[in-house]
């Protein structure tokens, strides 16, 4: 039966199949988050899950030619991830405690990278090229897990606020070395194979051009966007710029991430504008979706199970275990010894590195990119190693993100510690428990916002809507066309 359906679906013209597929892949992407969030498991592990079963290598279900055309959904995603991750570089917000985060970024970072380098060059003798480039990849983390444990706990205090700037610029250590890691790979891969300082060099001026460039895009949408700009127009001019600066990198083939990630902070620096961000983050879901169920179509079970004679002789899977245990340990002592550099309590020494655990977004696009960049072999055996370690990051991060906010005391579920309240009567009489009791109960109400308060995604999208519905309602003088 589902051979009939590949094949109806396969048979159809080229138009309708994409259709068809697309709105198939949302779909059951949908459908399995309904399962993994009765598992308390993050939506991305749904989404490559998903892909996974729809691909080649268990329902297949998606035409080739289709997972093929949607390349571009890579580069597309990683723009509106990096553009949001810009809302979180306030210039007054990293000048309080900037240079420490700095400090326990490059440190966490760089000993993950270093660490399963070494495991894999002088441990396992896998290729020069291909350790570089996976190493460079073990960098980044997924800030989405931990910053969705945040809210969902309440977390707040000096471990959250240093989580959350390092979570930020973990992203940009990562790219940066990335960029430097592709290069040298491709060096590496050539005919000559030399070293070359510039193979170093060129991909660091690459990157400040591309950093430039992104600053002036956001300076841009900053002079299109007036006060009274529509809602919705606003909407669609960060969209479009956002698609405009992909083709551009496209065209280069450069990765557009870091370029985004400076057109938003050079955005919300010199407007303050904190809107748009949360008006992409409610309007992006069907397209991470889409980028991430077709990373996991893109899923090959027979290299993780086999061996690439471009990488070296080592099984993937062993490959996959290491890197994914080796990186932990990384992560973990990085930010322990980062930690212990600049100071910090040992409530955030301590357990900082279990929160840093998270892997999905920035490195999946990443090894697509790695993966079409290289090609052959060890573009396949880059994108399987992420994608099988990503689902294993996702499976366990959140829970250890959330174990690390308890033991700091960033957020506590006792009762006393959770709502403090005089214990003492104004005339001195010691109070009962159950009046204890009810003073916290009322504490806790203050601060639910009520049942029916929409997210703050929510509330700029509905006002959006209502702004656009307002203009175009019957007996409004000018025309839609005049005033747009």
């Amino acid at each position: 039966m589902l051979n009939v359906l590949y094949q109806t679906l396969a048979g159809m013209s080229p138009v309708a199949s994409v259709i068809i597929s697309v709105a198939f892949m949302l779909f059951c992407g949908f459908a399995m988050t309904r399962l993994t969030k009765l598992l308390r498991l993050p939506n991305v592990t749904a989404y490559i899950l998903t892909g996974i079963l729809l691909g080649p290598y268990c329902l297949h279900l998606i035409p080739q030619d289709v997972i093929d055309g949607m390349d571009f959904l890579s580069d597309i995603a990683l723009a509106f991830i990096a553009f949001s991750t810009g809302e979180f570089f306030r210039f007054s917000v990293l000048k309080k405690n900037g240079g420490k985060v700095v400090v326990i970024t490059l440190c966490e970072s760089l000993l993950a990278s270093v660490a399963v380098f070494a495991v894999l060059y002088f441990l396992l003798h896998l290729s020069l090229a291909f350790s570089v480039v996976l190493a460079a990849l073990a960098a980044a983390t997924a800030p989405a897990s931990t910053v969705m444990t945040i809210r969902q706990t309440g977390a707040k205090g000096d471990f959250v606020n240093t989580l959350l700037q390092v979570v930020a610029l973990d992203d940009i250590v990562g790219l940066i070395a990335y960029s430097v890691a592709i290069s040298l790979a491709l060096s590496f891969l050539s005919a000559d194979a030399v070293f070359r300082v510039w193979d170093v060099a060129r991909p660091l001026l690459i990157n400040i051009g591309v950093l430039l460039l992104g600053g002036l895009f956001g300076l841009f949408m900053k002079m299109l966007m007036p006060k009274k700009r529509s809602t919705d127009n606003r909407l669609i001019i960060s969209v479009a710029l956002l698609f405009g600066f992909c083709g551009v990198c496209a065209m280069l083939d450069l990765s557009p991430l870091l370029g985004c990630m400076s057109m938003g902070t050079v955005y919300i620096n010199v407007t303050d504008d904190d809107k748009l961000f949360k008006q992409l983050n409610y309007f992006s879901p069907p397209i991470l979706l889409l980028f991430f169920v077709r990373s996991g179509l893109n899923f090959r079970l027979d290299a993780l199970t086999g061996t690439s004679g471009s990488v070296g002789s080592v099984p993937l899977l062993a490959v996959g275990v290491l890197y994914f245990f080796v990186r932990i340990v990384g992560k973990y002592f990085g930010a322990f010894f980062g930690c212990l550099s600049v100071r910090k309590p040992k409530e955030v020494r301590n357990y900082l590195g279990l929160a840093l655990i998270p892997q999905a977004g920035v490195a999946i696009g990443l090894a697509a990119l790695g993966a079409r960049t290289l090609g052959g072999e060890t573009g396949v055996a880059l994108e399987t190693i992420i994608l099988a370690s990503s689902v294993l990051y996702e499976l366990i991060g959140p829970a250890c993100a959330k174990l690390s906010l308890y033991l700091s005391h960033a957020y506590s579920e006792d009762l006393e510690e959770l709502v403090p309240v005089d214990e003492t009567a104004p005339g001195g009489r010691q109070k009962t428990t159950v009046e204890l009791l009810i003073e916290r109960i009322r504490g806790i109400q203050e601060t639910l916002p009520p049942p029916t308060t929409p997210t703050a995604e929510e509330q700029a999208f509905t006002e959006a809507a209502e702004e656009l519905y307002g203009q175009n309602r019957p007996g409004r003088r000018q025309s839609f066309f005049r005033r747009h």
